[in-house]
């Protein structure tokens, strides 16, 4: 289904979570993205793929309200977004963690922001500690934690604070492949047993297909939605059974031929920028 990105605000859709209303951000001389309409559904998994500097982050950061938008606009749950929401939680490609905090402090960290009692947010740090599968490394510091142990403190930080939306910034693209695939099936399971809306970038199209219960997949800068396509796969979902599965292939050439000739379009400036 392909949505015009000129369409009117159509206000917010029962069930929806996330409503994107003729969506701009610019910096200077600079669109990350503009007309910018999208609508994502409660307990949906949303994965966006799209060429470099088609404004992806830039779109979660405003999602979260860490930055406003140019024009347009956000709102979560049928509420505006003009500031950081207290109902939506973050997590970052390169793990975010404080160096000289434990991993139980680490996790507990938003809490403390927020002003949490002690024990309460210990009780719940070690609840998501063991959730994503680091029992025993909870008085360790993230220098004595592989790659793939610290992403998932960056991702038992997030769900600490029990968050109606999580934001997933190419989580996991700083780690090797077998540890990619680690990540993906623990973080669907997780998912499945503690349903949220969870919006999920990468520039993996095999992962956006794992992960996403839809694809949105963005235009050349300035990024606009020039496709959304449907997953069939149901939940649980089990990854090595989708990649056997003949429409697994199907849908990777069909997003895959939405974004060849936005990255193309991409590639060929960047040559023209660079002289």
């Amino acid at each position: 289904m392909t949505m015009s990105v000129d369409a009117p605000q159509r206000g917010v859709t029962p069930g929806a979570m996330i409503s994107i209303e003729g969506a701009s951000k610019s910096f200077g001389d600079v669109v990350a993205f503009e007309g910018f309409d999208l609508e994502i559904r409660e307990r949906e998994a949303l994965c966006i793929v799209g060429p470099s500097g088609c404004g992806k982050t830039t779109l979660l950061r405003c999602i979260d309200g860490l930055i406003p938008l140019t024009y347009g606009q956000i709102r979560i749950r049928g509420e505006v977004v003009t500031k950081a929401h207290p109902n939506v939680a973050f997590v970052f490609q390169h793990f975010g963690l404080f160096p000289w905090m434990t991993v139980e402090n680490n996790v507990a960290y938003g809490l403390r922001v927020q002003g949490v009692g002690k024990a309460e947010r210990m009780e719940r740090a070690t609840r998501y500690i063991e959730l994503v599968g680091l029992d025993g490394f909870a008085e360790k510091y993230p220098y004595q934690l592989s790659g793939g142990m610290q992403q998932r403190v960056g991702l038992a930080r997030a769900l600490t604070m029990e968050p109606e939306v999580l934001l997933m910034d190419e989580p996991f693209a700083s780690v090797d492949a077998q540890t990619r695939e680690i990540l993906q099936e623990q973080l669907l399971e997780i998912w499945e047993t503690q349903r949220r809306t969870m919006v999920f970038i990468t520039h993996s199209i095999e992962e956006a297909i794992l992960m996403g219960d839809r694809v949105a997949v963005l235009s050349t800068r300035p990024g606009r939605v020039k496709e959304i396509i449907d997953i069939p796969f149901g939940h649980p979902r089990n990854i090595n059974e989708i990649f056997l599965d003949e429409r697994f292939a199907e849908l990777r050439n069909q997003v895959w031929n939405q974004l060849r000739d936005e990255a193309s379009a991409e590639l060929r400036h960047t040559v023209d920028a660079d002289g």
